[in-house]
């Protein structure tokens, strides 16, 4: 291992769960944003040379149906049956010197790119990048974005964003570090929550925007969404906190399309890495050894981290 990120995933698995309510065995070793390299092989392994960066592709499904044969492991059609959705996730993660990986499919080379820098991609940056794919149609030039919450996820889809996008992006967020954060990975505006809703309609015109992507996924991040989209754009949920979001006649424009996005595809972190290779996305990482994680989770935990905590054992 080179690099684990802290998720906020990690804090809901160790703060929002009851007792007996994760879902996994436990005790189990966190971690499910990875990068290292190779360090062994098992038998019948080939096309890995020892010493290799690579990046792991964290959803592991079960390989053979459909959506796993085209790298959707992120929506394998017999996960439900599976409890083990990954390393971190199910099985043991990498906060330790060594992660094993039960197959070879789930490693992306890194080249030449630092594993520690590549460790949020495989998450942080992969999240953000699918749930952008998905409204692709929608950001051409003259479009406008919101982006809820500029966090680990949320700066680094500003800057894919501003990458793959000619959009206009409008980045909201309660902290002032992270608004500036937000302007300094690409965004074009940066705005307070406290009165984000009109400051958006008045920045659009009245027509309200074509993409919503919230990173936070509270009830009053997803009301902010719900109205601030346009008709017929699109409100992509990717954060985790829990909130709601009412869906009917009067509740939302009509045409919205609403979508609850779940990391992404393994080629989708080839295209997120080949982007970071080229300089065009590049995490904002805090690094901290191993026996600093749990200052780590706990400075994630009070909101006082910018970018992303990655844990380098």
């Amino acid at each position: 291992m080179a690099g684990a990120g802290a998720c906020h995933s990690d804090l809901h698995l160790l703060h929002d769960l009851p007792p007996g309510l994760v879902p996994w065995p436990i005790p189990m070793t966190l971690g499910h944003e990875n990068a290292g390299y190779v360090h062994a092989v098992g038998a019948g392994v080939t096309g890995l040379e020892i010493g290799a960066p690579v990046g792991v592709h964290g959803p592991w499904g079960c390989g053979r149906c459909h959506r796993c044969r085209t790298g959707a492991e992120n929506y394998c059609a017999v996960a439900h049956t599976n409890p083990i959705a990954g390393g971190g996730l199910g099985t043991h993660g990498g906060m330790a010197p060594l992660l094993l990986v039960p197959s070879a499919r789930h490693l992306v080379p890194l080249g030449d790119l630092d594993p520690v820098i590549a460790a949020p991609l495989t998450d942080a940056g992969l999240t953000p990048y699918h749930a952008i794919k998905r409204s692709a149609a929608l950001l051409q030039p003259g479009a406008t974005v919101v982006v809820i919450g500029v966090g680990g996820l949320g700066h680094l889809g500003v800057q894919i964003l501003a990458a793959t996008t000619s959009a206009t992006i409008i980045a909201v967020d309660t902290r002032a570090e992270a608004l500036a954060l937000a302007l300094a990975s690409g965004a074009h505006h940066a705005i307070p929550a406290d009165g984000a809703a009109a400051e958006i309609r008045g920045r659009t015109g009245g027509i309200g925007a074509d993409v919503v992507l919230d990173f936070v996924g509270a009830d009053s991040t997803l009301t902010l969404a719900a109205s601030v989209v346009r008709s017929a754009g699109h409100v992509t949920i990717v954060g985790l906190a829990g909130g709601s979001l009412a869906v009917g006649q009067g509740r939302v424009p009509y045409g919205v399309s609403v979508s609850l996005t779940y990391w992404g595809t393994v080629t989708e972190l080839m295209e997120v890495i080949a982007l970071a290779a080229r300089g065009a996305i590049n995490p904002h990482v805090e690094r901290f050894p191993l026996e600093r994680a749990a200052e780590a989770y706990a400075l994630l935990h009070a909101g006082k981290l910018a970018g992303r905590a990655v844990i380098t054992p």
